[in-house]
């Protein structure tokens, strides 16, 4: 019920890129529960330690555009990633980005891409199955139709939903996002369609509402498309956070039940994380227990099977907030203790 491959959990340092997503995050969260007193004993029971989900260009097709998914599978890829992850700024200069450092082609991150893709279906058929399933992977919701955006080149939530509607596993689903960035690239490609409907708590402004709305012509960003529920918070109303999710959640329940709900746990949220964009929400940790209890019980008690990703969470003590919530997850789901 917990996916984490050792193999595709990395931090971006060793693509030179210098953004703060470590891989002590899930490393020591899963630490943390390998060596619990009651969790690790039945280690067998919770961890899946492989990511094996096949993922096609096809299934990218589904969700993005086929001249943007060809320049993937091009020359033109380390271009993409640069852009996407923001690497050179306006004047042509490195930015976050010292290909000194790399150890790995930077090409390479698309694979790494594609293994995120593959986490987050794989987490979802595992739901499916046994209600509840998390992956350590996971949340790339600024991915858009025909670009990448915010760290984002693919949206593996959407694709992972397009490719079990496509098997007819699953015909509605949900999105509950409570990354602390808006969940822009989800709504703007699910707008519209009702078999999927959207939830993001999220800072009322900063990234990625920090730039233009509209054009020079009139069009609108697709950043600024609306979820289907979404609840801004802005500096200072943290204390009103909980409240605010409980009515969106009240709101969201008013919907038509759905297959599968998907999670978006990012812990950016939290107080402590290291990247400067997400400074204007600030939890604390038991707020961000707080935070997901309440939407794990909301999906529970509705008997909703239920994936969660991690999401946003940057520098050395996001893996706390991550172990916390797990290990009071899996005591719940292995009947250890009452939810």
């Amino acid at each position: 019920m917990v996916i984490y491959d050792k193999e595709w959990t990395g931090g971006m340092i060793e693509f030179g890129i210098e953004i703060p997503i470590m891989a002590s995050r899930a490393a020591k969260a899963f630490e943390f529960l390998s060596t619990h007193p009651d969790l690790g004993p039945l280690i067998g029971r919770w961890y899946i330690s492989k990511i094996d989900e096949p993922i096609s260009k096809e299934d990218l097709l589904r969700v993005h555009a086929s001249e943007y998914v060809d320049r993937l599978y091009s020359d033109e890829l380390e271009q993409e990633i640069i852009r996407t992850f923001e690497l050179v700024d306006e004047r042509g200069n490195y930015y976050r980005y010292n290909p000194d450092k790399a150890k790995i082609p930077l090409a390479r991150l698309f694979d790494r891409t594609l293994a995120t893709v593959a986490g987050t279906t794989q987490c979802c058929r595992r739901a499916l199955k046994d209600q509840f399933c998390f992956s350590f992977r996971g949340g790339m919701h600024h991915g858009h139709r025909d670009f990448g955006h915010g760290f984002c080149m693919l949206n593996d939530i959407v694709v992972a939903i397009r490719k079990l509607q496509a098997e007819e596993a699953i015909r509605t689903a949900w999105v509950i996002d409570t990354d602390a960035h808006k969940g822009d690239g989800t709504a703007a490609l699910t707008e519209g369609d009702d078999s999927i409907t959207t939830l993001s708590i999220h800072m009322g402004k900063g990234w990625p509402l920090d730039i233009e709305k509209s054009d020079a012509a009139g069009n609108l960003h697709p950043s600024f498309i609306d979820s289907d529920i979404d609840i801004p918070m802005f500096p200072g109303e943290d204390q009103l956070y909980i409240t605010r999710l409980r009515q969106g959640l009240d709101q969201l329940g008013g919907f038509p039940k759905p297959d599968l709900a998907l999670v978006l746990a990012g812990v950016d949220a939290f107080e402590l994380d290291e990247l400067p964009s997400t400074a204007d929400l600030k939890l604390n940790l038991e707020q961000l227990m707080q935070r997901d209890q309440l939407v794990y019980r909301f999906l529970k008690e509705r008997k909703i099977p239920s994936a969660f990703v991690a999401a946003g969470g940057y520098g050395g003590n996001s893996w706390k907030a991550y172990a916390q919530f797990l290990e009071w997850a899996l005591l719940d789901r292995l009947e250890l203790t009452g939810g």
